[in-house]
């Protein structure tokens, strides 16, 4: 989620508490739109990160430090200039507000002290830092903003700052329970956006919350809320808005089953019941945590962008070719009965007249019923029987390499199927590396072998999920066909249990058995969730799961990766789902 206004006041307690009265050591511009600040503070150095990015604007306490530029910009020699040795006064949100003031304290050239206002504002795309004099005057900011870019406010040298007011929106921390009741219920809207539209600083995933805490459906027209279940609401909203002004926060970042980060928030999240909520000490780690690891997928997602263009346009080329085969297959379905023809035609040749174009002759394979067979009358009955022989033999031939072809044909797209899978679940370079191995064994691309390169590192190798049930049962999950043949065929014991999803491609998962004991019944149904959540049917309500030991399933000869045959297995319908799961 972006900041909304009380992960900001989160963030600004969290500063003011650290960094009232430290001084600034050092400041940095890394990038255009970011900011960096090194201050002593009572308890030692420290850096804060201030981005005013519009795809991700950011700010919080870090210990990494970034590269500048040899030279650096303008705003940062201005900064340095006016606040180089400065002493921050106070950190201070406007009422919940998406937007940080930092109060500093300097001498002049004249050695007058003064103060000035650097202000960051967390607004998506409008995002901003700007430096203002003790009256309000903007010195300078780091996006200039004009007349002709918006008609709303000027940020520019020599203009007074203000908060634009573009929403009729009212401060949350003054709201009280009659005012809250007649303004978000008298809007025709759904529950959660009657409240996150009526008051400032409130994200839809706050509203959400709230109404989730409340007991209500957040979708349903605020108009129709009943008047109890209104008061409720307003409760509700009235303690979160005590606990930002007391600054009672709990600093979280909600993951999925499969660990990857979902949400993030300054007050705990009880609609994410289902999902793992992590707790921090304080909101700088939160948001350098949660960015860290969207940035990992994020890139992730880049570095497979490659592979994704190649694997669905080889996709959709054996698809087509798949489509094409199967109508040619359809043409040869009356080879039998040209067979038949020829047949019946050299049976009964003796009475069928010269020059005919047609006639009828008794099937003895079907009761002496009568066949109506078409013939040449340039040709002897002789003749007529060999073209339809000729005619049988052709589409045979057709038919068994067609038969041949679709077998392989269908094989390619199977793969391709559960490569593109596959690369939906990659989390790092190693596990496209694998995939990258497989797509080259299978002719798809060219081999690179990144250890040919002198000096070049040997690359990490990409390993199966490994879940851990409560009771101890170990599970194990390919993240890609040549490990779902690596797991099957070398690390799991022919006693063990086998799970696939039975009509998507997917994981293959083993479970061991504890000393040659049988495996509880709801070991198997947490085996079958962990197969379907890894298989293409992720998102599905139910999911068929087929299972059966280890020993039953076999690899053919030439098979592709990860195709596997077996012969006798159960099966079972199960959710998608691997929250009771423990990641080792």
């Amino acid at each position: 989620m972006a900041l909304d206004g009380i992960t900001v006041a989160n963030i600004t307690a969290e500063m003011n508490s650290v960094l009232a009265g430290a001084r600034i050591n050092k400041i940095a511009q890394p990038e255009a739109d970011e900011i960096m600040l090194t201050v002593k503070t009572f308890s030692g150095q420290r850096r804060i990160l201030m981005s005013a990015s519009a795809s991700l604007p950011l700010i919080y306490f870090t210990d990494k430090n970034k590269l500048s530029p040899m030279k650096a910009p303008n705003f940062c020699m201005l900064l340095r200039k006016h606040i180089g040795s400065g002493k921050i006064v106070r950190v201070w949100q406007p009422s919940l507000e998406r937007i940080i003031h930092f109060e500093i304290e300097h001498y002049d050239e004249m050695g007058d002290l003064r103060r000035k206002d650097l202000i960051l504002e967390l607004m998506g795309k409008h995002s901003n830092l700007i430096f203002c004099d003790e009256n309000g005057v903007i010195i300078d900011s780091l996006k200039h903003i004009s007349a002709q870019t918006s008609s709303v406010r000027e940020v520019l040298p020599g203009r007074d700052y203000f908060i634009p007011v573009t929403q009729e929106k009212l401060d949350p921390l003054t709201a009280d329970r009659d005012g809250f009741v007649s303004t978000v219920f008298d809007k025709p809207q759904p529950l959660y956006k009657a409240v996150y539209m009526s008051y400032t600083g409130i994200s839809p995933v706050i509203a959400h919350e709230l109404c989730c805490r409340s007991g209500l459906d957040s979708d349903m027209s605020a108009k129709d809320i009943p008047e109890d279940a209104r008061l409720h609401l307003a409760r509700i909203f009235l303690e979160l808005m005590e606990d930002v002004r007391d600054s009672v926060f709990e600093p979280n970042i909600i993951y999925d089953p499969d660990g990857s980060p979902v949400e993030f928030s300054a007050v705990g999240l009880s609609m994410y019941r289902d999902m793992t909520a992590k707790r921090f000490d304080n909101m700088s780690q939160v948001l350098e945590t949660y960015y860290a690891q969207k940035n990992s997928v994020t890139r992730i997602r880049q570095k497979s962008s490659d592979l994704r263009h190649l694997v669905n346009t080889m996709l959709e080329r054996e698809s087509r070719k798949l489509d094409l085969q199967s109508r040619q297959l359809k043409d040869t379905e009356k080879r039998d009965k040209f067979r038949l023809y020829g047949e019946l035609l050299h049976t009964w040749a003796y009475g069928i007249e010269p020059g005919a174009s047609s006639v009828s002759l008794p099937n003895y394979y079907d009761n002496d019923k009568e066949v109506r067979i078409t013939l040449d009358p340039n040709k002897t009955a002789s003749e007529n029987a060999r073209r339809y022989y000729e005619k049988y033999e052709k589409q045979k031939r057709t038919f068994d390499a067609l038969s041949e072809q679709i077998r392989q044909t269908q094989a390619d797209v199977d793969q391709l199927e559960s490569i593109k899978t596959f690369l939906d679940q990659a989390q790092s370079e190693a596990d496209l590396n694998q995939i990258r191995d497989e797509l080259a064994e299978s002719g798809y691309i060219r081999r690179h072998d990144p250890q040919k390169k002198k000096g070049a590192s040997r690359p990490e190798k990409s390993r199966p999920w490994h879940y851990q049930t409560e009771d101890g049962y170990d599970i194990y999950v390919g993240k890609n066909n040549l490990q779902n043949d690596e797991l099957t065929f070398r690390i799991a014991n022919a006693s063990d249990w086998w799970f696939h999803s039975k009509k998507a491609p997917g994981s293959h998962v083993i479970v061991r058995r504890k000393d040659g004991q049988e495996l509880p019944d709801h070991i198997f149904e947490l085996a079958a969730g962990a197969a379907a959540y890894y298989s293409s049917a992720r998102e599905a309500d139910k999911v068929e799961i087929d299972y059966v030991q280890r020993r039953e399933v076999k690899k053919p000869n030439g098979s592709k990766p990860g195709f596997v045959v077996y012969y006798t297995n159960y099966s079972m319908t199960v959710r998608p789902d691997i929250s009771k799961l423990t990641l080792i």
